[in-house]
């Protein structure tokens, strides 16, 4: 209950339903190929690898949550693109997405999480796959992404930058 004379502001509903929607999101996989991961819309998406959960025990790749050096940093990420996205002058007409990657505190899934960055620039040749019913199968591509923030730990932003400069990415 509130006290006498306090307000809630807008900007801590939205905090708290983003803190909500990012424990749920990790929670329960979007993809198969990013099950760690959280996407905004935008006309321009920006990746960023945080570690969101701590290092995961018998052979499990993730283990429990961090709330202050992994929640935290997320929490920085979205915020500013919510404040960026809110300023009509900032950037006219140009709303910056995010494809966030959860690294698990673990260099080497940091790395294969970050090759889903790059699914977006490799062609597939498909021409020779058919479903069962003998149509061509549909296949989402990710979205495009124009740069990384992230990681926490510079031995996996270097690991990173070197997977996305074979592919022109930006990081």
């Amino acid at each position: 209950m509130a006290r006498p004379g306090s307000r809630v502001t807008l900007g801590a509903v939205w905090r708290a339903f983003w803190l909500a929607r990012s424990v749920v999101d990790f929670a329960l996989p979007q993809e198969i190929y990013a099950p760690h991961s959280i996407r905004t819309e935008g006309l321009l998406t920006l990746g960023g690898l945080f570690p969101v959960h701590s290092r995961g025990a018998d052979g499990a790749p993730c283990g429990d949550l961090k709330k202050e050096n992994g929640i935290q940093r997320l929490e920085a990420m979205m915020f500013a693109l919510d404040q960026i996205n809110l300023d009509e002058q900032l950037l006219p007409n140009i709303t910056l997405g995010a494809r966030v990657l959860d690294t698990c505190s673990r260099d080497t899934y940091a790395l294969e999480q970050s090759l889903t960055f790059v699914q977006a620039l490799i062609t597939k040749d498909t021409s020779d796959v058919r479903c069962t019913n003998g149509e061509a199968p549909v296949f989402v591509k990710p979205e495009k992404v124009v740069g990384v923030v992230g990681a926490s730990a510079s031995s996996v932003s270097i690991m990173v930058a070197n997977i996305l400069r074979l592919f022109q990415a930006s990081v």
